[in-house]
């Protein structure tokens, strides 16, 4: 005498396939009795800690337990809020936790970003940070020596127009330019006033 299932009969009771409840039988997600006969509600619950609930063809008409189920990081569920609010999307169930729905909209979101992220890139209109820091570097080092170079090139023009020698005015110049670009050079604090 059986004690549980066959396995048709379980495949029946459980609305999937036999070759599935074969597989989950070898994967060791059923729980049997020692006639190996399978004990419906304890597979069940093992099974529900197992089964992704949006491959499960059940999932829509039914729900499943979450007994016994592994705790979900609170991080994760933060970063699932805050990308649900960033789309407009409401981030919390009624009962103030996340649904796996919720989780698969903001993981598809994300993708999506991604996805529009590396489109924009390869148009070549996004760059990435570290070239950008060194173009405006460069270019930010550029200006910095043609503003060196200034003074000598100018300083016998304005000498001639002052009637005033050309080696006082360029190291007025230079002395006035260095100046200058020290204090740009100088850390400020930003005015949010």
């Amino acid at each position: 005498m059986t004690k549980g299932m066959s396995e048709r009969q379980y495949a029946a009771h459980a609305g999937i396939s036999r070759g599935a409840v074969q597989k989950a039988r070898a994967a060791g997600r059923l729980v049997l009795h020692p006639d190996g006969s399978i004990d419906a509600a304890a597979s069940d619950a093992r099974r529900a800690q197992f089964t992704d609930p949006a491959r499960s063809r059940r999932a829509a008409s039914s729900s499943i337990g979450t007994e016994g189920a592994r705790p979900v990081p609170e991080a994760a569920v933060a970063a699932v809020g805050e990308t649900l609010r960033e789309q407009g999307l409401a981030s919390t169930s009624g009962s103030g936790g996340t649904t796996f729905l919720q989780a698969r909209t903001a993981n598809e979101v994300l993708k999506a970003q991604e996805r529009r992220l590396r489109l924009q890139k390869l148009k070549g209109e996004l760059v990435e940070r570290d070239r950008a820091a060194a173009l405006v570097f460069r270019m930010a080092r550029e200006e910095r020596e043609a503003w060196i170079t200034w003074p000598a090139r100018v300083a016998a023009l304005m000498a001639s127009e002052l009637g005033v020698e050309v080696a006082a005015m360029q190291k007025i110049l230079e002395d006035h330019v260095r100046s200058h670009l020290e204090e740009l050079a100088a850390p400020r604090a930003p005015d949010f006033a």
